[in-house]
């Protein structure tokens, strides 16, 4: 899923269902006749969100595509449907599994960030920044406005008094 503040974000339709991508997305898609590591070109782009620029398209923007990487190929939950009529003799069972393929989107519109945006992020250090779920670290503009919130908040009475126990009361 992307996340709600990407800066470059596109709406991509593959089989037949609309998906809001971005750079380093993982999605599900409907499966596709691709090889486990080849490059996927999605060339239905509804609309894209470039920092403040927004086009749509009517029904498509022509010329743009959405670059993706195919991870690997899966199959969804089995999902069974039964029909049963008491007395009638009519039972129905179905059943199935849906095809799917794993995409990586690499970038929209041959951009992989936004146009007119810099990003400040400094290489991660320690032992958790090995790890899959290591998170980039916050840019030193955002870190000085996180310390004046945390000062002022500490200047701040409690809002709630202590209760008085029945010693202090007599």
């Amino acid at each position: 899923m992307p996340k709600p503040d990407a800066l470059l974000s596109a709406v991509i339709v593959s089989g037949g269902k609309q998906y809001r991508v971005a750079p380093g997305d993982k999605i599900l898609v409907d499966r596709l006749a691709a090889e486990i590591g080849s490059s996927v070109k999605l060339d239905r782009v509804l609309l894209v969100h470039d920092g403040s620029d927004i086009k749509v398209g009517a029904p498509a923007i022509d010329g743009l595509d959405v670059d993706a990487k195919v991870l690997a190929h899966s199959r969804g939950p089995r999902i069974e449907t039964l029909r049963y009529k008491s007395k009638k003799r009519v039972r129905v069972h179905r059943g199935g599994r849906a095809d799917y393929t794993a995409l990586e989107i690499l970038a929209v519109g041959g951009l992989k960030v936004a146009t007119g945006t810099e990003r400040e992020v400094e290489p991660a250090k320690g032992k958790a920044a090995s790890g899959r779920r290591a998170k980039a670290a916050k840019p030193v503009v955002e870190a000085k406005a996180e310390t004046e919130t945390e000062t002022k908040a500490s200047d701040q009475k409690p809002k709630r008094v202590a209760r008085k126990t029945k010693q202090d009361k007599e």
